[in-house]
């Protein structure tokens, strides 16, 4: 079985429903240049993924080969599932997969997705019609196939009105051009060229007939583009929504542990930025649970749980769980969760927190537990502290001179991730094409300075905005000799994202501002 899946114009979101089914579903995916690679991750982790991907000027596998390994494939029994930027039937030539497949006798499903020409100029802010404008659209390729004898375009048509879509027609954008003016389409008519639709490398130049040549070959555009002719473009002006983004563009380096980056990734990505997963934390059980399952065994004694993140409390649970108990044995203990994103992990477990300092201190956290203990303070309190191994232990001694037992347990290990992918991210900082790198802990500022080398940190990192989630995270990047630029009013991974959005605010209006000049869009 195969499936023709349209994968959409770019960003993953447009993926149908029905394409995410077939995805998941295959045995083997064969994906092609304008695929976005991120839709992969969607398929199973056991299956096979054939690029065959075809760029202009470049080598590239020939269409009869991509046939071939469809019906290969299939034939062997697998289900195969044929990644297609855009939708298969709108010059995407799954017409001509599809006649080899039932031409072989294999069956097949094709699974339309959003063709370019609506994606990318939707989220360029350019209706393809509008009652007051135009009421008909055309799609027309800007690439016909070179062995036809002559054009089978209808010029004289095309230059009479309606809403034209060029597909494929950066290198032959002159000679549309010449074409339609040429047949008495107005040379004032608007233009615009969008290359990357809908992902956050979008860019768009408008124009007119007269000058989008000049305009385009001005900004450097290369394929992957279309190209939009009609009194449609002139609404981007007021609709493009999807380049105002405040962090449109921007590539945001996340360095937390892969199982929490997703959320944070998430809430950067709806304000338009590109986040770059680099984690440089790898959460795992400690070496032995004997300590922790001691210290749990015991939690009838304690008088306070102090919580310093949200794994520890993960961790905790899980053992309890493991050994047949739940929430309940944590008994008389009264609860301190270090900061919001902590405490909010225990209300998830219907857990109510005693004690949540206003920020993450030594001070704070010890003068917070004297308080809710009212004049005695702390003296002979027992305190238990899960965390992770070889944390930092001015809290706990914090505690200890106010007069409080204090057992520090390893919960879960911080561990330094496979350097292999260091190399790439170093890559980006040297060409600045990294915007920003976020800490959302010591151990993140830690561990980046030590995978990209301690002496070789500092310099790369200094052609960037860098921000700590909190003051303990910003004091780690200046002990390692790393500027910060900027800490959010709260440590939580909303505020740090809030705290991005105001530091790139004035450049994104500065370059608005420039877009209405130029008449472009994009990054500045």
């Amino acid at each position: 079985m195969v499936y023709l899946v349209g994968a959409g114009p770019g960003d993953p979101g447009l993926l149908t429903l029905r394409g995410a089914e077939c995805l998941a579903r295959a045995d083997v995916v064969v994906y092609d240049y304008l695929a976005n690679p991120a839709l992969l991750d969607r398929a199973r982790s056991d299956a096979e993924r054939l690029y065959v991907g075809k760029q202009g000027g470049r080598p590239s596998m020939s269409q009869d080969e991509i046939n071939r390994i469809l019906v290969e494939r299939a034939r062997a029994g697998r289900i195969v599932c044929r990644l297609k930027g855009g939708d298969p039937f709108v010059f995407g030539r799954g017409g001509e997969e599809a006649l080899a497949l039932e031409a072989a006798g294999v069956p097949f499903e094709v699974v339309p997705g959003v063709t370019s020409a609506v994606g990318a100029t939707a989220y360029a802010g350019i209706p393809l019609t509008h009652r007051d404008l135009v009421s008909t659209v055309t799609f027309v390729t800007g690439h016909e196939d070179p062995d036809k004898a002559e054009s089978a375009i209808d010029w004289a048509g095309l230059a009479r009105g309606g809403t034209l879509v060029f597909f494929m027609g950066v290198k032959t954008l002159p000679d549309i051009v010449a074409r339609l003016v040429a047949h008495g389409r107005s040379p004032e008519t608007p233009a615009a060229v969008i290359r990357w639709g809908t992902t956050p490398e979008q860019e768009t130049v408008v124009g007119t007939l007269a000058d989008i040549v000049e305009r385009t070959r001005a900004r450097g555009i290369t394929p992957p583009a279309l190209t939009v002719v009609g009194e449609v473009v002139r609404l981007r002006e007021r609709i493009a929504w999807f380049e105002r983004r405040p962090l449109f563009g921007r590539r945001i380096l996340v360095t937390r542990a892969r199982e929490q980056a997703s959320v944070f990734a998430e809430g950067l990505r709806q304000a338009g930025a590109v986040p770059v997963e680099f984690p440089t934390i790898e959460i795992r059980p400690p070496d032995s649970w004997a300590e922790l399952d001691a210290a749990l065994d015991r939690l009838a004694g304690y008088d306070w749980v102090v919580f310093t993140s949200a794994n520890a409390v993960r961790f905790v649970l899980l053992r309890l769980r493991d050994s047949g108990r739940d929430v309940r044995a944590l008994g008389r203990a009264r609860l301190c969760a270090i900061g919001p994103a902590t405490a909010e992990a225990l209300e998830r477990l219907g857990l109510k927190v005693d004690v949540v300092p206003p920020e993450y201190r030594a001070e704070a956290v010890v003068a917070a537990l004297a308080a809710a203990e009212g004049p005695d303070g702390l003296r002979g309190r027992r305190v238990l502290v899960p965390r992770a191994r070889d944390a930092r232990e001015v809290v706990p001694t914090a505690l200890a001179e106010r007069g409080a037992e204090v057992d520090v347990v390893t919960a879960y290990r911080n561990v330094l991730p496979d350097r292999s992918a260091a190399a790439g991210v170093r890559g980006l900082l040297e060409a600045g094409r990294i915007d920003a790198v976020t800490f959302t802990s010591a151990s993140t500022v830690r561990n980046l300075v030590e995978m990209l080398g301690r002496e070789a940190a500092p310099a790369l990192l200094a052609g960037t905005v860098v921000a700590a989630i909190g003051p303990l995270t910003a004091e780690a990047a200046a002990a390692a000799g790393v500027r910060v630029d900027l800490v959010p009013e709260a440590a939580t991974i909303p505020a740090l994202t809030r705290a991005l959005v105001a530091r790139f605010a004035g450049e994104s209006e500065r370059g608005r501002a420039a877009s209405a000049a130029g008449g472009k869009g994009g990054r500045p």
